[in-house]
């Protein structure tokens, strides 16, 4: 049986990075309980994590360390301009280098230091999307930072997993002005790349969507993670040495990171577990938070 632990307040602070740039963070859960380290997705702050997820992780035991990725949040944004988007989408799809301002690997090592400053000593990490990519190179790059790795709605970036063209519509558009255009688009494109077999609950996104303009807005943050993403190539050959305990989650009905690359990632990483879920698209139905929690929690106190 999972154990319940009495949560306490959430502790927050920023670490600088060899980059230069500092990384917020935020800690929530008992001191002494297994740490579990949460990397957020392209554009997603810590904010967008819902908070009843958040509990149910919490209740499993784990004390939670959750970050803003570079560009994004109260994390420090890169100077650099943002390179045009679709041109760069176009170049990487047909395996054309791309530039950009900074890698995934860069990504990785913010979160390296994070974890160092923090005196974290092994944690599980769990990375979504975005986040599961930079987990990937932060157990490459770092394999003594982390204890048992989460990879959840990702791809080893092996350029023939292609997404549904209405879920890359949906995720990159013009950037928006306001608070209402912002929202408004969060709440369409979570619509389009969701669950089609779970109940949809725009407002509940409406308000992360509000939260997260309110607390930072940086449009050109996103444009900059795209670019890493595109510019870092894929991991293949890498992944077939990784090390580190690894689990793989994924839905079967992911419209932008579809199936066939979480099945990709459990068979490239030596000894991966792979759970799936019928009728899961990208995102995180409130219906699967207590079998995430459960999954989760189980793989990342090593139970």
């Amino acid at each position: 049986m999972s154990p319940t632990l009495a949560p306490c307040a959430v502790e927050s602070g920023r670490v600088r990075t060899p980059s230069g740039l500092e990384i917020y963070w935020e800690a929530r859960g008992p001191r002494d309980a297994p740490p579990l380290l949460l990397i957020p997705g392209i554009g997603m702050q810590l904010v967008h994590w819902p908070a009843g997820f958040l509990d149910q992780l919490e209740a499993r035991g784990l004390r939670l360390i959750l970050i803003d990725n570079r560009d994004a949040g109260l994390s420090d944004k890169h100077p650099a301009a943002v390179p045009p988007i679709w041109p760069m989408i176009g170049r990487a799809l047909i395996g054309l280098s791309v530039r950009s301002p900074y890698r995934l690997r860069d990504m990785a090592d913010d979160t390296a230091a994070v974890i160092e400053a923090l005196e974290l000593e092994a944690p599980a990490v769990l990375g979504i999307s975005m986040g599961g990519m930079i987990a990937q190179l932060l157990a490459l790059r770092h394999p003594e930072r982390v204890g048992r790795l989460t990879l959840l709605q990702t791809t080893s970036g092996a350029r023939h997993h292609r997404p549904k063209l209405r879920a890359v519509r949906a995720l990159v558009g013009p950037p928006s002005s306001t608070r209402e255009q912002s929202i408004a688009r969060s709440v369409e494109c979570m619509r389009t790349i969701g669950s089609p077999a779970y109940p949809y609950d725009a407002e509940r996104q409406a308000a992360a969507a509000g939260l997260a303009f309110d607390r930072d807005h940086c449009p050109q943050g996103f444009g900059r993670q795209l670019a890493a993403i595109t510019a870092s190539g894929d991991r293949v050959t890498a992944l077939r040495a990784l090390k580190t305990p690894t689990l793989v989650v994924h839905g079967e009905q992911d419209p932008l990171i579809p199936i066939s690359a979480g099945r990709e990632l459990a068979e490239l990483i030596p000894g991966a577990k792979l759970v799936t879920f019928t009728g899961w698209g990208h995102d995180l139905p409130e219906p699967l938070w207590g079998t995430l929690a459960d999954t989760l929690g189980t793989w990342s106190r090593g139970d």
